[in-house]
């Protein structure tokens, strides 16, 4: 199965810092309990309804474990998956599998739900033009994958990091002395490093808007907090003069509301840091 994850080398880094948390000097319970060159075949068993996440991952898991299994997949990464049906079959040594299992379970479990939470948010606002988006509120060091299955769910990217976009948030707004203050600094900075990064301000009221519109061009303005009322309020006052965004207090129940003003992203913190796994097993057959 081929992977559509941009940053593959990550990826495999990852995965073998993992297996040597997790196998460290040998799994000693497969070891003395199993022959060397005992073979095995496992099957993957979805036993949530929602979207397949991280399978190319478990096949990296067990190719480096047992470079000669072979493996039938049933589903792929972004499909639909039902109580019951396969992911995938794989044939190899018993040992490998094992030493394979909970990885491979631990990523596909967590990004599978990052992914089927995305997708039911999604389908909400599936009849607007706001598109719902990630944030940094990410597991460390999984940050790679956990926003490769936002995108499988059917959202976007924010930024990747502190690096690819200047963020004002309200810290850095009240530490310079005021939206005014932080942007002409930000601009500043920018020009003086000779960077081509956007930057977008998060807003607390509509007063805050006014001053960030006052310093144009910037690329986005960020809603935090702000009700439905209210930001259908600053969508209109910034008339699609730079990008906007709402962010705080969104969930599934209320989000079709936030849509409905208007505003083009919607970032949702709870995608990643508080998504509840998939139910996936991984079964022995001899």
């Amino acid at each position: 199965m081929k992977t559509n994850i941009s940053q593959e080398n990550e990826v495999i880094e990852m995965i073998n810092l993992a297996l040597k948390e997790d196998v460290g000097e040998g799994d000693h319970s497969s070891l003395a309990s199993i022959e060397k060159d005992r073979k095995a075949s496992a099957q993957l068993i979805f036993k949530d309804n929602g979207i397949a996440a991280g399978l190319c991952i478990a096949e990296s898991i067990l190719k480096l474990n047992d470079p000669n299994c072979e493996i039938i997949f049933y589903k792929n990464d972004g499909d639909e998956v039902k109580i019951g049906e396969i992911g995938f079959v794989v044939n190899g040594n018993a040992q490998s599998l094992l030493k394979s299992e909970r990885l491979l379970l631990n990523i596909m479990q967590r990004l599978s739900g990052i992914a089927s939470i995305t997708h039911q948010i999604a389908r909400k606002i599936k009849d607007s033009k706001t598109k719902i988006l990630d944030t940094r509120k990410t597991t460390p060091n999984m940050r790679t994958l956990e926003k490769w299955a936002v995108t499988l769910g059917g959202g976007y990217n924010h930024r990747k990091g502190l690096y690819d976009m200047i963020m004002l948030k309200d810290n850095h707004v009240d530490v310079a002395g005021g939206i005014i203050k932080a942007i002409e600094k930000a601009k500043s900075y920018l020009v003086q490093n000779n960077l081509n990064l956007g930057i977008e301000v998060e807003t607390r009221n509509l007063k805050e808007v006014e001053e960030a519109m006052s310093m144009l061009p910037i690329q986005r303005i960020m809603f935090d907090n702000f009700s439905p009322e209210l930001t259908k309020q600053a969508v209109e006052l910034v008339n699609n003069r730079c990008e906007t965004e709402s962010s705080g207090g969104i969930t599934i129940d209320n989000i079709e509301a936030y849509a409905a003003t208007g505003v083009q992203f919607i970032s949702l913190g709870m995608l990643t840091h508080s998504v509840k796994s998939m139910d996936i097993s991984f079964k022995i057959k001899l």
